[in-house]
C-alpha cells in the first residue's frame, strides 16, 4: 500500500492511498461472497449462486463500490498506523480516483500538533495572600440566619417593626390623586428593612397596626431604574392586613449539625465558616490566576485547532450548561427566547469563547505534562489526601463505601482526579517561590 500524505490547515491531513491490484481482488472476493450468501435472486438458493450470476444480476459497478465498501475501513486503519494519526473525527472520502489499483483520496481531522516555545519558562504567577475578615464570617452568619428564619403572626395589638414580614395592599397616585400604573399591589409580603420597595417606603410603615390604613407621601430619587418614576413625587395607600414577627434560628450544637454534620458551638461554627470562606476565596483567586495563565501560555503556543474538535468542544460546555440551569429550574429554551437567540447563536457568542479557552487550556497542559514529567508527577500520598477530602463531605457509611469502590486504583474516577491533580501540580510551578 503506498501513501502520500498532506498536512492541510485546521489539523486537517489528506492521505492519497494506493491499494495493489492483488489486495484488491481479495476484497472484491469478499464482495462476491458478501452478495452470494445473502442476495435474494429468483430461482436461487441463497449460498448457492456463482459469481457469474451475481455480476450479470448487480453489474460491475455495483460489485466495485462494494469493494471499495469493504477494502476501506481496513485500508483507512492501516494508514492511520502508518502515518501516527490520532483522528478526533470521522474520515471523509474526497475522491476515488482509481478503482484497479484501488486509490482513494482522503481527509481526516487529526489530533492538533501542540509547540510550545521555551519562553514558557519564563512566565511565573505570584500568590496574593488571602484572609478573612471577622465582619466577613459575621455577614455569612447572618446570611445562615435570614435563610432559616421563620415568622409567626403577631397578636392583633403588635405594632410593625422593623425585620417583620407584612402583608399590605397599596395603590399609588400622582399628587392630582391619578391612580399610577403598576403600583397596585394585593397581599403583597414585605419584610421590612429589607429594602425592596423605594426608600422610605418600609420606614414609614413602622409603628402601625393590623387593618391600620397610611397615607404615605414618596419620593422617588432621579436616579430610580424606572425612569417612569424617577424623580416624582407620589403618595400611597397602604393597608396592614397582617403583621408576623420573625423567629430567627439559635445556633445551637443541634442546629449547627444540621447545616454542616457536624455538633459544633458557636465559636467552633465560626472557625469552619471562616476556613470554608478562606477555601472560596483561594479557588476564586486560583481561577483568576489560571486564567491569566492560560493567556500568556496561548501567546508562547502554537496549535492549528480543527473545526471538529472545536464543535465537540462547545456541545460539551453546552450540555453542561443545561444541565445547570435545569437544576434550577430553567429550560433552555425559555431562556434563548429571553435574550432572543436562536441556539446557533446562543453557541456561538456566548459559548463559544468559554469552550475555546477551556480547549485551548487542556492542551497545553497535557503539551506540559510530557514536557515537564517531574513537574506533572503525582504522589500517593496526594492521591490518598484528595480523595480523603472527597469523602469528608460525606456522612453516610453507604455513601462513603460507593466513593471507596469508584476511587479504587486503577479507576476512571481515579485517573480522572490524578489528571486533575497533575494540572494543578503544574500549575503551582509556575508560582514565584
Amino acid at each position: 500500500m503506498k501513501i502520500e500524505r498532506k498536512d492541510l490547515p485546521k489539523s486537517i491531513v489528506e492521505l492519497i492511498i494506493e491499494v495493489p491490484t492483488k489486495d484488491v481482488a481479495k476484497y472484491r472476493k469478499k464482495a462476491i461472497k458478501y452478495l452470494q450468501e445473502n442476495a435474494d435472486i429468483k430461482g436461487f438458493r441463497k449460498g448457492h449462486i456463482s459469481e457469474d450470476v451475481i455480476v450479470k444480476h448487480y453489474g460491475e459497478d455495483y460489485i466495485s463500490q462494494m469493494t471499495v465498501d469493504f477494502a476501506i475501513d481496513k485500508v483507512y486503519r492501516d494508514a492511520l498506523k502508518a502515518e501516527n494519526l490520532l483522528p478526533v473525527a470521522q474520515w471523509e472520502i474526497k475522491e476515488v480516483i482509481s478503482q484497479d489499483p484501488l486509490k482513494l483520496r482522503m481527509q481526516v481531522e487529526v489530533f492538533p500538533k501542540i509547540e510550545i516555545s521555551d519562553d514558557y519558562k519564563n512566565i511565573k504567577l505570584k500568590k496574593e495572600k488571602i484572609e478573612v475578615k471577622a465582619s466577613e464570617v459575621k455577614a455569612a452568619l447572618a446570611d445562615i440566619e435570614k435563610r432559616f428564619t421563620t415568622f409567626k403572626e403577631a397578636s392583633k395589638n403588635a405594632k410593625v417593626a422593623k425585620g417583620d414580614r407584612v402583608t399590605i395592599d397599596t395603590q399609588g397616585y400622582d399628587l392630582e390623586w391619578n391612580k399610577l400604573d403598576n403600583t397596585k399591589m394585593e397581599n403583597f409580603p414585605l419584610v421590612i428593612g429589607s429594602n425592596t420597595l423605594v426608600a422610605g417606603f418600609e420606614d414609614k410603615m413602622i409603628g402601625a397596626k393590623v387593618w391600620e390604613k397610611l397615607n404615605l407621601d414618596i419620593d422617588f430619587p432621579k436616579d430610580y431604574h424606572n425612569k417612569d418614576f424617577a424623580d416624582k413625587k407620589t403618595k400611597f395607600d397602604v393597608e396592614i392586613k397582617k403583621i408576623e414577627k420573625a423567629e430567627k434560628p439559635e445556633f445551637t450544637p443541634e442546629f449547627i449539625e444540621k447545616l454542616r454534620g457536624k455538633k459544633l458551638n458557636l465559636e467552633e461554627f465560626k472557625e469552619l465558616i471562616k476556613k470554608e470562606l478562606l477555601d472560596v476565596k483561594e479557588s476564586n483567586a486560583r481561577l483568576e490566576e489560571e486564567s491569566k495563565l492560560i493567556d500568556e501560555l496561548v501567546k508562547v503556543t502554537k496549535m492549528d485547532l480543527g473545526d471538529k474538535i472545536i464543535e465537540e468542544q462547545i456541545n460539551k460546555v453546552f450540555e453542561e450548561i443545561k444541565q445547570n440551569m435545569s437544576q434550577d429550574n430553567i429550560v433552555m429554551k425559555d431562556y434563548l427566547e429571553s435574550l432572543k437567540m436562536t441556539e446557533e447563536e446562543y453557541k456561538e457568542k456566548q459559548v463559544k469563547p468559554v469552550a475555546l479557552k477551556r480547549l485551548q487550556w487542556e492542551l497545553i497542559l497535557h503539551k506540559l505534562s510530557e514536557m515537564e514529567p517531574k513537574k506533572a508527577e503525582v504522589t500517593d500520598k496526594q492521591m490518598e489526601d484528595e480523595i480523603k477530602k472527597i469523602k469528608a463531605g460525606f456522612q453516610n457509611e453507604e455513601v462513603l463505601k460507593r466513593l471507596e469502590k469508584l476511587y479504587e486504583k486503577g479507576s476512571s474516577y481515579y485517573n480522572d482526579l490524578k489528571t486533575r491533580i497533575s494540572f494543578r501540580n503544574l500549575i503551582e510551578s509556575f508560582y514565584s517561590k
